[in-house]
């Protein structure tokens, strides 16, 4: 059943939507920008137990009330566990913390136990954001070498499009829901890459496959035939790594949860491009098996 579905016949309508998400992702990042966590921007993160009778409301506007910039409150575990994120407004101040806990204990007249602390200077933060861009690049041109030399470069285009595509619309929701980016996002986005790669391709090397193969039969009807010849495999990848990822978002806890949100984004848009963005642009490239054969003159005189 899965083996007829004409993909070519919907390759127009995908890259009609795929551009305008794509564009309107662009305009979110560049315009509203991306809410950066401690990591990137600087501050202090403290994990706090409280009694049960403490809410979010009433830590949140108990800090507020110490002019302390920019503070967020969430629910971190069980009943009475609570994650703050605080904005580093003054560099110099050594006694933060102390007049937190003492400012908490005094308001809410509970006990307050601060089970973690963890504080990143604006230096630091700086040059994390450099390393993560850095980072982010250089994966992108390895992908970029490395299908150059396995295939040809028609393929390393549409490869690096594709990349592009997944990594920006991942970035795009999280700038529309204001989602943190902090470091575990930069590595979901890293592992993100690597598995649109490896999706791209295996339907890559089964359409440069059977281009060899049946010489008299064009791009569309090739690429229709490879992503029907790999579908079973690239669903069952792609549906067994979600429910690892849906497992760790309902119950890996607030940590862990922006991580494997950004997975699961990038494992949804990452098989969706390997076959709606990456193969149609080898189309678009006019690719052959006439194409193939003077790339293998070349390298094969």
């Amino acid at each position: 059943m899965l083996k007829n579905i004409n993909f070519v016949s919907k390759f127009k309508k995908a890259n009609i939507a795929s551009i305008l998400i794509f564009f309107l992702s662009l305009i979110f990042i560049i315009f509203k920008g991306l809410n950066y966590g401690i990591d990137f921007k600087g501050g202090t993160l403290i994990e706090v137990r409280t009694d049960t009778s403490v809410d979010a409301s009433s830590l949140r506007d108990t800090l507020n009330s110490m002019d302390l910039g920019d503070v967020n409150v969430k629910r971190f575990g069980k009943e009475g566990d609570y994650l703050i994120k605080v904005e580093q407004k003054y560099n110099n101040d050594n006694k933060l913390i102390f007049k937190i806990k003492q400012n908490l204990t005094n308001n809410l007249n509970a006990d307050i136990d601060f089970r973690r602390i963890e504080n990143v200077g604006p230096k630091v933060s700086s040059e994390l954001l450099e390393s993560s861009v850095i980072a982010i690049s250089l994966a992108l041109a390895a992908m970029l070498f490395y299908i150059w030399i396995r295939f040809e470069w028609q393929f390393s285009v549409g490869s690096i499009v594709a990349l592009f595509h997944d990594v920006v619309i991942t970035l795009g929701i999280f700038s529309i829901l204001s989602l943190e980016i902090n470091l575990s996002i930069i590595a979901a986005v890293l592992t993100i890459v690597g598995y649109s790669m490896n999706d791209t391709v295996v339907i890559y090397d089964r359409i440069r496959e059977n281009l060899l193969k049946y010489t008299k039969i064009g791009i569309s009807d090739v690429s229709n035939l490879s992503i029907n010849e790999t579908l079973s495999r690239t669903l069952i990848t792609s549906v067994t790594t979600l429910l690892a990822l849906i497992s760790i978002y309902v119950l890996g806890g607030e940590i862990l949860r922006g991580f494997s949100f950004a997975m699961i984004l990038g494992v949804i848009i990452g098989t969706y491009s390997s076959i709606f963005v990456a193969s149609p642009i080898l189309q678009f490239l006019k690719v052959s098996s006439k194409t193939l054969d003077k790339e293998e003159e070349k390298i094969h005189p």
